[in-house]
């Protein structure tokens, strides 16, 4: 606890945020200089951007008695007897763990657990600011599945919500599957499905600025990693025309002998024309292109898309075809870039889900409850469609209070809430 006063405070005090410009280096050798030479990147993170804070009075000893010993031995007691109770009289029912074993961190990989450790103070401040939920970053030191699922399992009493972040795939898809079987809070892997929902607001909108229904799309998904499979499957819920899949290899389908087990799993719901060989030749006469790998389209690919076809190339910083390009072909562009309108960014989602989800008391994120964050993301701005804005910006107040009330109803709907 920081500062003199001990007198009611956020759980979680975020210190402010600052914008930061394009020029801000990332160069670590920066901290070689004395303090004042830090570049403003290096001076924002000294320190961490997080601090705990206390929620009640410490002024004297009767405060101190009913905080501490012995006032708390009754509040434990109750909930040994009664261990519902934990939500009512701890932080539980408002905290998530935010869990990484670096290994897939933005767009540096396996980079560790330590050097994890910014991007999940910063994934913390996003849920708090963002959403009003509370969140604790964890980066654990381990990568087996086995291990990394006992130790968050083991972690979880002290927790409402686990929002897995940064696990490389395939392993991210065994190790949420895995926690939600053995845990009764919620459990998202924001990678896969903060991306798919988000994704799906904005392609839905982006039918409807076009002139058309999700039924009316084919769509070419580039990657079959975590955001992709998740991508493919929320879309196919929603009730795409067609979606194909392709990785470095290729579209992803049934006569290819080299598929994952979640690649077999994805030829059972996706390309029911049957597609086959590039990404590439996928493409022509494609409505939708959307975006999650490092992979580079080449423009000639791109001009045999359909009329009016909608792009969403969403890897940062570069996308797989740049705006500048897209637009020559594409009626709607997205990226995944603050710099270029359509932004599809993961804080549009993930603070509503949890806020909403936590808001019930929802023992686990449904497959509705996704869907209706999405068609709530949506209609944030359906009075304001343009090919420029089809999905808000993450400073739009609406979006958290929308996706959480949908959520909240969805999980009531699916009989998952305990509120």
């Amino acid at each position: 606890m920081s500062g003199d006063s001990m007198t009611t405070a956020p759980t979680l005090s975020l210190i402010p945020q600052r914008a930061l410009s394009a020029a801000d280096s990332l160069d670590p050798s920066a901290m070689d200089n004395a303090a004042h030479q830090e570049t403003p990147v290096f001076a924002l993170h000294r320190g961490g951007k997080m601090e705990i804070a206390a929620t009640v009075p410490l002024r004297d000893r009767a405060d101190l008695s009913l905080a501490y010993t012995p006032g708390v031995a009754e509040v434990c007691t109750a909930i040994a007897e009664r261990p519902e109770l934990a939500r009512d009289y701890t932080w539980k029912s408002h905290v998530v763990a935010v869990v990484t074993d670096g290994t897939a961190v933005l767009g540096l990989g396996d980079i560790g657990p330590l050097a994890a450790l910014p991007v999940m103070e910063g994934k913390a401040v996003l849920f708090k600011q963002f959403g009003g939920v509370d969140a604790v970053p964890i980066c654990l030191d381990c990568t087996d599945v086995d291990d990394l699922v006992e130790t968050i399992v083991r972690l979880a009493p002290a927790f409402g919500g686990i929002n897995l972040e940064d696990i490389s795939a395939p392993r991210c898809f065994e190790v949420e599957a895995r926690l939600r079987e053995r845990l009764d809070i919620p459990v998202f892997h924001d990678d896969q499905h903060g991306t798919a929902i988000v994704l799906l607001a904005a392609l839905r909108n982006a039918a409807t600025v076009t002139g058309r229904t999700l039924g009316d799309l084919r769509a070419v998904i580039s990657g079959a990693g975590a955001a992709g499979v998740a991508i493919a499957k929320i879309l196919v819920g929603a009730g795409i025309g067609d979606v194909a899949v392709a990785d470095s290899r290729g579209v992803v389908e049934s006569g290819r002998a080299d598929l994952t087990e979640v690649k077999q799993e994805l030829c059972l719901f996706t390309n029911r024309t049957g597609l086959s060989g590039s990404l590439e030749s996928a493409l022509a006469g494609a409505d939708v292109f959307i975006g999650v790998s490092a992979g580079q389209v080449p423009e000639s690919a791109v001009a045999t898309m359909a009329p009016g076809c909608i792009i969403a190339a969403m890897a940062n910083p570069n996308p797989e075809i740049h705006p500048d390009v897209a637009r020559k072909y594409a009626a709607v562009v997205a990226t995944g870039r603050s710099d270029f309108p359509n932004q599809v960014n993961n804080v549009l989602a993930f603070p509503g889900v949890f806020a909403g989800a936590m808001s019930v008391r929802a023992s686990t994120i449904t497959e509705s409850m996704k869907l209706a964050a999405a068609e709530a993301l949506a209609a944030v701005v359906a009075d304001e469609l343009s090919p420029e804005c089809v999905i808000p910006s993450p400073f739009d107040p609406r979006v958290a209070p929308a996706v959480s009330a949908a959520v909240a109803a969805a999980a009531r709907a699916a009989g998952v809430a305990r509120l």
